[in-house]
């Protein structure tokens, strides 16, 4: 079964006392592209993240965002830059002396101090542990992926239809097309026989020259392409998910359309043109959808 390129997935993460979570969203794109979103300092995680997520994802816009915050274990420590307190300190006393100011500091007035009091916070990088963090990125890809299934069973049953109504029209076009190449023939022979009436053409020959010319109308060849590329098609609807096929469904529109444009220009019928028309618009409507399948 087929899989979208749409999708989300989250997994938690703890480590070093952090706590945080790893998202995937992902939308479509003709290659896999990863766009990564890390914390400050984190940026030397994206190769781990790429190779985890990749081995499962072919193609897809995937913007690949964590988020951390420390947890009470990794809360930091508040020390006393002691030489920037003896320096105001100092600074104080001065001002005292120099200018008769009554007072003294207090410990309100020291904690307002710019630089005073300095947070030490654990190194983000030391504190997260790579295969915790592969743990996540594994545990988010499986749920990105389960969606994507489930979104591509959907596009799959969508381009299951369109197939049907596409092969009802070559039906009608099988149909219609020896009842319109008899006809063809016919009035082929009429306005030959009475443009060479007074040539002298002998029957045999006038009949080889309405035969080539009639040839040039027919569709069988085309048509029996058009249904091998529709069976191709659902074959590849079939395969196993894991197993990009977004290209070559791609591919076999491209053919289907070509197949479909030579019948219209070699149709020369109004009723077929009409089947031709539909199955244009069929293979438009799933070409769009074929754009979102991996």
């Amino acid at each position: 079964m087929i899989r979208s390129m749409t999708g989300f997935g989250s997994a938690p993460l703890e480590s070093g006392g952090w706590n945080g979570s790893l998202e995937l969203r992902s939308v479509n794109s003709r290659h896999l592209k990863l766009n990564f979103r890390l914390p400050a300092g984190a940026e030397g995680w994206d190769q781990a993240l790429r190779e985890t997520i990749g081995e499962r994802v072919r193609r897809g816009h995937v913007d690949v965002t964590l988020r951390l915050s420390p947890g009470q274990e990794a809360v930091g420590s508040i020390e006393i830059d002691e030489v920037r307190l003896s320096a105001f300190l100092g600074a104080f006393r001065r001002m005292r002396e120099a200018h008769g100011l009554a007072g003294e500091p207090d410990l309100e007035m020291v904690s307002r101090l710019d630089g005073v009091l300095v947070e030490r916070t654990p190194d983000l990088v030391a504190a997260i542990d790579g295969g915790q963090l592969r743990s996540a990125a594994r545990a988010a890809t499986d749920e990105l992926i389960e969606m994507r299934s489930r979104e591509g069973e959907r596009l799959a049953a969508e381009l299951e239809e369109r197939l049907d109504a596409l092969s009802a029209h070559l039906e009608q076009i099988e149909i219609l097309a020896p009842r319109r190449l008899e006809s063809e023939r016919e009035r082929l022979h009429k306005s030959v026989a009475e443009l060479v009436a007074g040539i002298g053409m002998d029957d045999d020959r006038l009949a080889r020259e309405i035969a080539v010319l009639a040839d040039r109308w027919d569709i069988r060849e085309e048509l029996v392409r058009a249904r091998a590329h529709v069976a191709a098609f659902r074959d590849l609807l079939r395969l196993p998910d894991e197993e990009p096929v977004g290209k070559r469904l791609g591919f076999l529109s491209q053919e289907l359309l070509r197949e479909v444009n030579t019948i219209g220009s070699k149709g020369n019928d109004a009723r077929i043109a009409h089947h031709v028309v539909e199955a244009k618009n069929e293979l438009e409507t799933m070409r769009e959808q074929i754009e979102n399948v991996e």
